[in-house]
C-alpha cells in the first residue's frame, strides 16, 4: 500500500473534479481579487512569526491547536512579532504579507490531523504556503498524515510530495510515529521530526470538583461507533452513574482568533468538572491529559487516536485505550469507567511532562536563523 490509510475517499471522481474547480474558483480567481489586509506594514523591520491557515471553523481541537501553537511561540521566540493569518485571509493576503517578509522570519503551518486527501483544501492551502514562499523558514505544526489508498489518494500524495520536496526551507513535524515513518519516507529524514500534538505543551488542570461522566462522540466522517450503539451506551451509563453530559468538541459556529480562549475555557471547564470522560475524538481525549481528567477512548476511522496513546499516553493510569471489538462491550466500558473513578487520580498537574518534547522545533528554526550547515535536528 502506498499511502498510510486503507480509508476510501470520500468523494467520487466526479465529485473529485467539481471540489477541485470550486475550490481554485474560489481561492485564486474570486479570493486573489479581494484586497489584502494593509496592516502588515507595521512590522517591517522586526522579526515575524506567521501563523497560516489557523481555523474560524468551529472545532475546538483546531481552535486548541491555534492557541497552543501561539502560546509556544509567544514562549519560545520571545523576541518575535506573532502575526496569525486565519485560513481564508491566507490567498488575499499573500502580496502583503511578501511585502514585509525578512530573513529571520518564520512562517508556520497550522497543525492538526488534515494532511491527505480527506480535508483536500486544507491540503491545497498547505502545498500553496510550500510553494509560495518557498524562500523563507517553514515549520508545519505537528500533524497527522492521511492519504486513502485510492487513485484519488494517490494522485495526491504524488503532488504533495513533489512540492514539499522542491522547497528547501521546509520543517514537517509529525505527531506520532506511524505519521513520522510515513513522512520521512515520502519527504525525506532531514524535513522531518516527531512531537506530541502541540495542544500536550498546555496545562490547563485544577482542583475543581468534580461530578459525572462527559461524553465526547464525533458524528461526522472519522467516527467509528454507530448511533445506535452510541445511544445504547449513553443509556447504560445514565443507568449506572446517574449524571452523565452530552458534549462535543465542535460546536456550529464561527469562532474568531479574539473569541478562541473563552470558547476553550468553557469546554476545558466541562472536563475539569467531570470524574470521567468517555470519546472517540483525539482532541477529546487530549483535553482530558491536560486537565488531567480520567478518560476512556474509542479508536476512529483511521491511526491518529491510536498512534497519539501508543506513543505518548500508555503510561498514563487514568487513560484508557479501546479497540473497535472492545468498543461493543457496554459491561466492559462500564466496569473501566468505576475502576478510573474510583482512582480518583484527577488533581491538577504541576509539570507538564511533554514540555521538552518541543525542543526539536526550537532547534531547527535557531539552526536555519543562524545559517549553521547542519540541518538534522
Amino acid at each position: 500500500m502506498s499511502t498510510t490509510s486503507k480509508k476510501k475517499n470520500s468523494l467520487s471522481y466526479s465529485e473529485y473534479i467539481k471540489f477541485n474547480t470550486k475550490f481554485y474558483l474560489k481561492n485564486f480567481i474570486l479570493n486573489s481579487s479581494k484586497e489584502g489586509k494593509t496592516q502588515y506594514g507595521k512590522y517591517k523591520g522586526k522579526k515575524k512569526f506567521f501563523v497560516m491557515q489557523t481555523p474560524t471553523h468551529g472545532n475546538l481541537g483546531d481552535q486548541a491547536i491555534a492557541y497552543a501553537q501561539k502560546r509556544f511561540i509567544e514562549d519560545n521566540f520571545k523576541g518575535y512579532e506573532y502575526i496569525e493569518v486565519p485560513f481564508e485571509d491566507v490567498i488575499k493576503d499573500t502580496k502583503e504579507i511578501k511585502k514585509v517578509l525578512e530573513g529571520d522570519d518564520v512562517i508556520g503551518i497550522h497543525g492538526g490531523g488534515n494532511m491527505g486527501d480527506l480535508y483536500l483544501s486544507e491540503e491545497y492551502l498547505r502545498r500553496y504556503i510550500i510553494k509560495t514562499f518557498k524562500g523563507t523558514k517553514i515549520v508545519s505544526f505537528p500533524q497527522t498524515i492521511s492519504f486513502s489508498d485510492t487513485s484519488i489518494g494517490k494522485r495526491e500524495l504524488k503532488k504533495s510530495i513533489s512540492i514539499y520536496n522542491k522547497n528547501p526551507m521546509l520543517l514537517i513535524v509529525a505527531r506520532e510515529t506511524q505519521s513520522y515513518n510515513a513522512m520521512k519516507k515520502y519527504f525525506g529524514e532531514e524535513k522531518v521530526v516527531l512531537t506530541p500534538d502541540i495542544v500536550l505543551s498546555l496545562n490547563e488542570s485544577s482542583d475543581m470538583k468534580r461530578e459525572g461522566i462527559l461524553t465526547c462522540f464525533r458524528n461526522d466522517k472519522e467516527k467509528v461507533i454507530n448511533h445506535s450503539h452510541k445511544e445504547m451506551l449513553l443509556e447504560s451509563l445514565k443507568k449506572h452513574f446517574g449524571k452523565v453530559t452530552v458534549s462535543d468538541t465542535s460546536v456550529p459556529k464561527k469562532i474568531y482568533p479574539n473569541q478562541r480562549k473563552e470558547e476553550l475555557s468553557q469546554i476545558w471547564d466541562s472536563f475539569r468538572s467531570s470524574e470521567l470522560v468517555i470519546t472517540d475524538r483525539l482532541h477529546g481525549m487530549i483535553f482530558a491529559v491536560i486537565t488531567n481528567t480520567p478518560c476512556i477512548v474509542f479508536k476512529n476511522s483511521n491511526h491518529k487516536i491510536e498512534c497519539t496513546f501508543l506513543d505518548w499516553l500508555q503510561n498514563k493510569d487514568n487513560v484508557q485505550f479501546l479497540k473497535v471489538n472492545e468498543i461493543e462491550d457496554k459491561n466492559e466500558i462500564i466496569k473501566r469507567a468505576e475502576l478510573l473513578i474510583h482512582k480518583n487520580n484527577s488533581q491538577s498537574i504541576n509539570e507538564n511532562p511533554f514540555k521538552d518534547k518541543y525542543k526539536l522545533i526550537n532547534s531547527y528554526i535557531q539552526r536555519k536563523v543562524t545559517g549553521v550547515k547542519n540541518e538534522r535536528v
